[in-house]
């Protein structure tokens, strides 16, 4: 891959480091531009490539970590990345480590470095990415990750959603339902992108010595399950150049943390002077294998079953409008005196209620799968106050439901036709909303 690096006329120094602002070109012809982090005077220094995790690759953390590689004299590049057409639905993993190999060739241009030596680490997403990367390229001379995974994002995405609920004390069917439906809902409608990427036999084809790190505190990736799940692909295939390290006090990112969700400033100790002293040790650093103890887990991730056609995305948007027509077609029809039911009220609950429950619970989903929050608020009986607000509605739906069936007469001598009719509708309605909440659990422990 050829790329064009064209550095700017002024360096910038700081604190025994200098940053140079540059521009290069990546494989499909376009352009982008990226920020040398490099010790005072450099020359024939090791080097690295900063690749990015999921999002548009703004965080000062890459600052941050270029910062400390040059610290330790290493040269390091960040680099804008390819956020066209990138979404939560479209990413391309192979156009992105093309991009990452395109920065591997602008760094291994420049005078700061010694073109043999430079390699690629890759944080989060990027622990996708850099390995796809280093699998194609003879040039690239190491690969380090922090907070990759051993497995497909669907699944370490449902994980990291049990483990934000588990933290915050919830449990029950919001954590059994929401967190993986929602997530197995966007993949079956194919608004999860590489959701099934498969890492191990990426991993299995690297060549390269590997220093994979791990914050014993990751709450976003699984970090014991993925420290093995990397042992056992190397071991595979009779890897040996490897160095596998838990963190310790360290979250996804490798940064100080109470907790795991929070992050604090600076980079865990050890973090940076890990990284500088096995890239100036290299080869013999990473001459046999090294493996600390997998950080310890709430819970071990699971895969995610594959959305079976009565429970897809079209499935489910097919029983909304079965529920809303029915329910629609009875509201319509209360102004018609001669079709009223005998007892209005029972019909009237089961529409407002299931309403509600249906709303509520969208609501609740899309917060739960745009937002990282782990503090839920009071909780009582494990569940949120909304969500046990919302299996109280589901419950008040069953009961006017199932008075409605039991409860009402549908003789000739006290409805008509129209009632008879009405009367229907409201039952198919309800009926279609028990069987949503039951899937949803909305009716669920």
């Amino acid at each position: 891959m050829a790329a064009v690096c064209y550095g700017t006329p002024a360096a910038y120094a700081q604190d025994g480091t200098t940053t140079v602002d540059i521009t290069f070109s990546r494989g499909d012809g376009t352009t982008t531009t990226g920020t040398v982090h490099a010790p005072a005077g450099a020359t024939g220094r090791p080097g690295v490539v900063l690749v990015h995790g999921s999002g548009d690759g703004r965080s000062s953390h890459y600052d941050l970590t270029a910062d400390a590689f040059a610290r330790s004299g290493i040269v390091a590049l960040s680099y804008d990345k390819r956020t066209e057409g990138y979404t939560p639905a479209h990413r391309d993993y192979s156009l992105l480590a093309d991009d990452a190999l395109a920065g591997l060739a602008a760094l291994r241009s420049r005078p700061e470095v010694d073109p043999a030596r430079v390699g690629l680490w890759g944080l989060s997403e990027g622990g996708w990415v850099a390995p796809l990367a280093a699998s194609r390229s003879a040039e690239a001379a190491f690969l380090i990750t922090i907070g990759a995974n051993s497995g497909p994002p669907a699944a370490q995405q449902a994980w990291a959603n049990e483990t934000r609920f588990g933290a915050g004390g919830v449990r029950g069917s919001m954590v059994d339902v929401l967190a993986r439906n929602g997530v197995r809902q966007l993949v079956g409608a194919g608004m999860f992108a590489q959701a099934d990427y498969d890492p191990i036999p990426v991993l299995q084809k690297i060549t390269q010595p590997v220093l994979a790190i791990w914050g014993d505190k990751d709450r976003l990736t699984p970090p014991g399950d993925s420290l093995r799940g990397f042992q056992a692909a190397f071991d595979g295939v009779g890897k040996r150049n490897y160095t596998l390290v838990t963190l310790p006090g360290a979250q996804h990112g490798g940064q100080p943390t109470t907790d795991g969700f929070d992050r604090l400033p600076g980079l865990a100790p050890g973090y940076g002077e890990l990284m500088g002293e096995w890239i100036t040790g290299l080869p013999h650093s990473a001459s046999v294998p090294r493996v600390d103890l997998p950080a310890a887990q709430g819970h071990p991730v699971r895969d995610l079953d594959a959305v079976a056609r009565w429970e897809s995305a079209p499935a489910n948007l097919l029983l909304l409008a079965v529920i809303a027509l029915a329910f629609g077609g009875y509201a319509l029809t209360g102004t018609v005196r001669a079709w009223q039911l005998p007892d209005r009220r029972p019909a009237r609950i089961l529409l407002s209620t299931a309403v509600i429950g249906i709303v509520g619970t969208v609501v609740q989903l899309g917060y739960i799968l745009m937002s990282r929050a782990t503090s839920f608020g009071p909780l009582l009986l494990g569940r949120t106050l909304p969500w046990l607000a919302l299996q109280i509605v589901a419950v008040c739906a069953v009961v006017a439901l199932g008075y409605l069936v039991v409860r009402t007469p549908r003789s000739p001598a006290t409805m008509s036709k129209g009632a008879w009719t009405r009367w229907a509708v409201s039952v198919v309605g309800g009926t279609g909303f028990v069987l949503w909440a039951i899937y949803w659990g909305l009716l669920l422990p």
